[in-house]
């Protein structure tokens, strides 16, 4: 007895060595030795060879230990390698077990620890779980002895020691009882030395249970004072980078450091960074602008630039505002959009500056702002209530290069080339870019998440965050699925295996140091000047730019936590034109990955082949969507209209292809009526077919048919993902709309973006208002007075947009051609947001007579602002020089050569057509064979047992293949059978339910276990 108490207290000792390191270093940071301070740098610095040698030590003196004891204990080898079957399914079963819920516990208090939920997800689940294990150890061997007690019945008063004699020892060893009953008597075969039907041996061991529990808590005490950073570290959490499976929550709970905070980080990240909040605006509502300006003075409220106390970011903000002037009668004035901006930060600032006073305190007026004339348009400059800055860019497209790309292309230049690198000398890896778009809404802590990001790691060019379309319609409702389903399974997924390929441009930091490097910002400023540059270029820029930070080796990441919201397209034709752009950009930048996948997997850590092989397989799966929707569209007609497969499928097709010839005849607008028209005919068809399915399962009380899976795959898929993120969960109720519209969004929507590839217009924001909605300008309260000027100004505008219009119709044309047919001039729409096809240059009659006009826009931005008086400014002449270089470099309006439109229209097309011709071969060779596998069905089909039930499942997998019995035995069998049942079963009323259960099962047992179905 003695020498098994010293081996276990040897024994204990030696596995405390495991978590001896967190406290060694605590003890060697105190004492006055410098020894065990040497030791412990050390071991810190050889940490992972230790761990490699210790693992690989103790696997050797575990088989050492099991070598040794089979002799001694007299036992013979054999005994290891006879053990049956189902006890060794049992025991690989507890082993797996036990693994898998460890290698669990240990993820998700890693994820409570980043998360910020030390305390309650962390500590207190793992004191908790300790209790747990000792009452589950104890408890169950009190009652079991209490119960074998009972069952005596009094004939024998057997102690708890005659107890582990005869019921412990003398159990049989074949685990064919419960294998719970044997792993309770094996627990109750360790206690046997005490005598359970005492009072004080069951204090003492309940003592010792809680003495043991209590220093357990003491020792980690600790803990609950520990302050974590924001995703965190794990080898900033935790000692050791292994824990032991068999006792988990103490080695997570031991193994976790004294002081996470480690001096480098915390000097690392006392120096602050700076943010530039960049916001791109157009044609944006008054709404919308107000969204992002409430935002931005939210973040002024929330960093203060005079309070000290929080030193961790300082930010500017800019507004980039596109094409925000207006020429009447030689004079430059504001449009109405910019007008609508200015209103709106006036009335926010009011709002901010009041915020704490009292409600009916007299208001106070604004402080005087700046206005400043500007090479490139005009500037205002606004400093908010909490000391911090927003500037307005108006540009002037007859001045500088209009459109999104060339507005990011300004603020990267001047924010990182002049403000960074040659005025205040800042360093790059402490600047940080938030794009934005103009009616973005965010929070201050959705921020500051994403600086989190970028400050604890150094190789991440780029982070996003969650974007959540708002709005309303079932167009809004289509959206927030789709963005849902994208944000909760796509974009996790690249994040973890591989990179985010496209951080939107709506809500988005970048590093400035990546934007800066080989490549990046001076590539991201090419002219498109072949027609493949405007598709990957300028249709979807956000993407191309990611594209080059992969290529430059900076990793571009996720982060669900960072919310921000978006207006969506609430309308048909706008989210198909907003699409028309987005997927054929895509797959071009997605297509240029591809092919430099051996250059990237090289650079670029975070990238893998298999993670590109990844993609290689989403690019196909994309590419043969529209072949895949047809497929399921037949596979509906066949179970609606129960006809054959192969006429099922000619009948799918029939619907797209001719819909695929008119988009190459009709106009934009025309096809996506017609598109419109469709999606509702597929709709109902998807409406029917689910339904219908639904009750087929009812019907035939089984779930095992292709259909039913694959319906209650998709919906197991969609709850399990909503229930990980409970504040969304409300969205998985716009899944059914998702689901009805899977032939819209995936067979017409991608129909028409492909045959619409050369229309390089923005799509969106440009066309009027939807029937019952106030056009934007009128978004904004106004004066009769103010009603009756603008009226007036839309008057002489259009006159004079009448006389140029006969030289500018060319240029025009080009910018909203479809390709298919020349555009009339009245068909005309707006011009487009993000091609320069159609830029134009000014006359240098026109640049002297808008010279000699000025200060005009001036005037009239400073007549309407009365509560926050404009002053006039003026550059200093270093950056207007800088201006003006960067205009002539990169920023200059460009030519309008006819001859050169026309010819890119040309290439346009060309590639459209080239790009079409392989897209549709493929998806009509993918559509030939499954119509040639659906007429050679017999040939070619997979037979498989049919199941309806669980039950019935494990007695075909558990039966053998048997000889079938005569037919007469059968109904001998059926017929004793119901004779025993008749005399057994006292609940049946009548002969006739017990004759329809024997022609039941007289039916199943002639047809056999083996009867196969084709599928």
């Amino acid at each position: 007895m003695t020498i098994w108490v010293g081996l276990a207290v040897g024994g204990s000792i030696l596995v405390s060595f495991n978590w001896w390191e967190n406290y060694f270093q605590i003890i060697s940071d105190k004492s006055s030795p410098t020894f065990l301070g040497n030791l412990c740098n050390d071991i810190k610095e050889c940490q992972n060879i230790l761990h490699i040698l210790s693992s690989l030590l103790r696997i050797v003196v575990t088989a050492c230990v099991i070598g040794a004891y089979v002799p001694l204990a007299k036992m013979d080898w054999s005994i290891l390698t006879s053990i049956p079957s189902r006890e060794t399914k049992i025991i690989a079963i507890i082993i797996g077990v036990q693994l898998i819920s460890s290698a669990l516990c240990h993820w998700f208090a890693l994820a409570a620890c980043k998360m910020h939920a030390l305390r309650r997800c962390f500590i207190l689940p793992l004191y908790l779980a300790s209790l747990a294990v000792l009452a589950l150890l104890v408890i169950p061997v009190i009652v079991y002895y209490q119960d074998y007690r009972t069952s005596l019945n009094g004939t024998a008063n057997i102690n708890f020691t005659d107890y582990c004699k005869v019921a412990v020892d003398g159990r049989n060893q074949s685990l064919n009882d419960s294998v719970f009953l044997h792993l309770v008597l094996d627990v109750t075969h360790t206690l046997c030395f005490l005598d359970m039907s005492k009072i004080a041996d069951i204090g003492i061991l309940t003592g010792s249970a809680v003495s043991w529990w209590i220093g357990f808590v003491l020792v980690t005490l600790h803990l609950w004072k520990l302050n974590v950073h924001r995703i965190q570290r794990t080898q900033d959490l935790f000692i050791r980078r292994l824990y032991e499976g068999a006792f988990i929550e103490q080695s997570l709970l031991l193994n976790t450091r004294f002081d996470i905070q480690t001096k480098e980080r915390t000097k690392k990240y006392s120096e602050p960074v700076m943010v530039y909040l960049c916001a791109t605006m157009w044609h944006e509502t008054y709404e919308e602008m107000r969204n992002i300006i409430i935002s931005i003075f939210r973040l002024d409220k929330y960093r203060p630039k005079e309070d000290l106390k929080f030193n961790d970011f300082t930010f500017e903000a800019h507004i980039y505002f596109d094409d925000a002037f207006e020429h009447v009668e030689g004079s430059r004035h504001l449009n109405e959009y910019a007008k609508n901006l200015v209103e709106v930060i006036k009335e926010v600032y009011g709002i901010f500056k009041n915020i704490e006073q009292k409600f009916f305190r007299k208001q106070q007026r604004d402080p005087d702002q700046k206005i400043i004339q500007t090479p490139y348009g005009g500037r205002l400059f606004i400093n908010m209530p909490q000391g911090n800055n927003i500037v307005v860019h108006f540009k002037d497209k007859e001045h500088i290069r209009h459109k999104k790309r060339w507005s990011q292309i300004m603020y990267l230049y001047y924010l990182l080339g002049w403000k960074l690198m040659t005025k205040y000398y800042t360093q790059k890896h402490d600047t940080y870019i938030l794009a934005l778009d103009g009616d973005t809404d965010f929070q201050p802590a959705s921020v500051v998440l994403l600086i989190d990001r970028l400050r604890m790691y150094p190789r991440v060019g780029a982070a996003c965050g969650r974007i959540h379309p708002t709005g309303s319609g079932p167009v809004v409702w289509f959206q927030k699925f789709e963005y849902a389903v994208s944000h909760w399974l796509q974009k996790t997924a690249e994040h973890v295996i591989g990179c985010v390929l496209c951080s939107p441009g709506c809500f988005s930091l970048f590093r400035a140091e990546a934007l800066m490097d080989d490549n990046v910002m001076k590539t991201y400023s090419t002219r498109s000047t072949e027609a493949s540059h405007y598709i990957q270029y300028d249709q979807g820029e956000d993407r191309w730019l990611c594209t080059l930070l992969l290529k430059q080796g900076w990793r571009v990441e996720y982060n669900a936590a960072s919310d921000a919201y978006t207006n969506a397209p609430m309308d048909f034709k706008e989210l198909y034109n907003q699409r028309r752009r987005w997927g054929p950009s895509t797959m071009a930048n997605v297509v240029d990955l591809l092919g430099s996948t051996k250059i990237i997997t090289k650079r670029n850590k975070s990238i893998s082949k298999p993670f590109m092989f990844y993609q290689l397989f989403g690019m196909i799966s994309s590419i043969l969507g529209p072949a895949t929707i047809c497929l399921l569209v037949a596979g509906s007609l066949t179970f609606v209209l129960n006809i054959n497969s192969a006429a099922a499928l000619v009948i799918s097709v029939i619907p797209p292809a001719i819909y695929l010839g008119l988009c190459f005849k009709l106009k934009s607008d025309t096809q996506i009526t017609i598109a419109a028209i469709l999606s509702l005919c597929y709709a109902f068809l998807m409406l029917t077919v689910t339904i219908s399915i639904i009750g087929s399962m009812l019907k035939e009380k089984t779930i095992l048919t292709p259909s039913s899976i694959f319906i209650i795959f998709m919906a197991i898929i969609y709850l399990i993902t909503a229930a990980m993120h409970p504040q969304e969960f409300n969205l998985v109720f716009y899944g059914f709309l998702y689901i009805i519209c899977i032939p819209s969004a995936y067979l017409l929507l991608t129909i028409y973006s492909m045959v619409n590839m050369n229309n390089v217009s923005w799509g969106t924001r440009e066309t009027k208002p939807a029937a019952g909605e106030a056009p934007p300008p009128a978004l904004m309260p106004q004066t009769r007075a103010q009603k009756a000027k603008s009226i007036c100004q839309w008057l002489i505008s259009w006159v004079k947009c009448c006389k140029k219009s006969s030289q500018r119709f060319q240029g025009e044309q080009l910018s909203r051609s479809q390709d298919n047919t020349a555009q009339e001039p009245e068909q005309l729409e707006p011009e487009p947001q993000n091609t320069i096809v159609e830029d134009i240059t000014i006359t240098e009659e026109e640049q002297g007579q808008l010279d000699s006009n000025i200060q005009s826009w001036i005037e009239m931005l400073q007549s309407l602002s009365s509560d926050m008086k404009l002053q006039e400014d003026s550059l200093d002449q270093e950056e207007k020089e800088f201006w003006e270089e960067l205009q002539k470099e990169y920023l200059k309006p460009l030519p309008d050569d006819k001859e050169k439109q026309k010819k890119m229209a040309n290439e346009l097309r060309e590639l459209r057509n080239k790009i079409n011709f392989s897209f549709f071969i493929l998806n009509a060779f993918w559509l030939v064979a499954t119509f040639i596998l659906q007429i050679f069905n017999s040939t070619f089909a997979i037979c498989i047992p049919k199941i309806h039930t669980l039950i019935h499942y494990v007695a075909f997998v558990d039966t053998e293949p048997k000889e079938r019995k005569k037919i007469g035995s059968q109904k001998s069998y059926l017929q004793g059978k119901r004779e025993s049942n008749s005399y057994a079963d006292s609940s049946y009323s009548s002969m006739e339910d017990l004759e329809t259960e024997d022609n039941d099962i007289e039916s199943e047992v002639t047809r056999g276990p083996h009867e196969e179905d084709l599928v």
